[in-house]
Parts: C-alpha cells; structure tokens; sequence
C-alpha cells in the first residue's frame, strides 16, 4: 500500500460523522463490537422512525464476519456479489435506499464508513416497515418481520407475514434477531442515549 492509500485510510479512520460531536469509532480488525456505535444507532433510528434495538439487534445478527474495510475488500474479490459494512448490504438493495431517500455516496462506501452503513440500513428498515401490512401473524413482533425482511427481502416479509413458514436459512437468522435483542438492549442503555451528544436532549 503506497503513502497515498496509509494517508487516505487515516483520514477515513479520522472521518467525523455529519451532525456529530464525537468522532465514530474507527474500524479494527478483530475489534468489531456493535455497542461502539450505540450512539449513530440512535441517531440514524431517530431520522429513519424505526427502533433503535431493533437496527442495533439486526447489527448483531449480521456480525458474523469481519468488517475491516481491507478485509471486505478482499472478500469482494474473492466473492464478487458480496454484501458490504456493518449490515451487509447488497449493491441491488443500496441502490434503492439510495434512490428512495436520496443518499450521496456509493455502495463501496458502505464498507468503509460504519456510520453511513448505519444510517443506510435503518433507512431500508423503514422503507421495509411501509410495505409491511398492518395486520399479521401473531407469531411474530413487527420488528422481527422486519428483520426477517432485512435478511431474505420484502416479498417473502409480506409471506411470513401472512403466515407461510420461513425456510431453514429464515429461521436461523430470526433464532439469532431474538437471542441477541437483549444484548442489543444493553448495548444502547449503556451507550447509547447517554454518548449521542447530537439530539439536545
């Protein structure tokens, strides 16, 4: 890596998230915890309508492999159609976020700026909330409709909402959205409200 790349990967580590007193955490290898970025969670569930725990659960969910920019950009080689950032997301599903609400900014970007990762993906979550009826199964919260929506797609949300069983693959990730909720919970009581210096409240 030349000095322009080393100088270029400080200033993005160095990156100020828009509207926010406190720098957001860089991204480390092997040192990706959720809770660090409880305070862009909240802020980006706030502009997005949607809750907090459930954006902070579904990061979670999807923390299953590493998520240090170089990384991802050698599992994009190895794998072209790969998801990028801390919500793995795919470039088909960014591309609608972004055309839907207007986002500056490119797909691969999703990987190496977490905040930008996050606002994107409570923004799918909304949009995702608006084509869910508002009647469904009760064997399902809203919000893990919507998480299950997040993983395999709006179509088979507004399925499992009607009531057609999730596949293996489906329920696995919804076994997890739930084991991880109350860890996600924790996470924004101790780091969220009281770290996001943005909302004057």
């Amino acid at each position: 890596m030349g000095e322009g790349s080393l100088a270029a990967s400080a200033e993005q580590e160095d990156r100020t998230v828009e509207g926010a007193d406190a720098r957001t955490p860089p991204l480390r290898p092997g040192e990706y915890e959720p809770g660090d970025y409880a305070a862009v969670v909240v802020r980006s569930a706030r502009e997005a309508g949607v809750s907090p725990v459930l954006v902070m659960t579904v990061l979670h969910n999807e923390a299953y492999k590493p998520h240090h920019p170089l990384l991802e950009r050698l599992w994009q080689w190895w794998k072209p159609g790969a998801s990028f950032g801390l919500a793995n997301m795919h470039r088909a599903t960014f591309e609608r976020v972004r055309r839907t609400h207007g986002l500056p900014g490119r797909w691969q970007d999703l990987r190496d700026d977490p905040a930008f990762a996050i606002r994107t993906a409570a923004l799918h979550l909304k949009d995702l909330d608006r084509s869910l009826p508002g009647r469904h199964v009760r064997r399902y919260t809203r919000d893990e409709l919507l998480a299950l929506g997040y993983n395999t797609g709006e179509r088979n949300m507004r399925a499992f909402a009607r009531g057609v069983p999730p596949g293996p693959m489906a329920r696995s990730y919804l076994r997890r959205f739930r084991a991880y909720r109350e860890r996600a919970t924790e996470a924004l009581a101790d780091g969220g409200a009281s770290r996001d210096t943005t909302t004057g409240r």
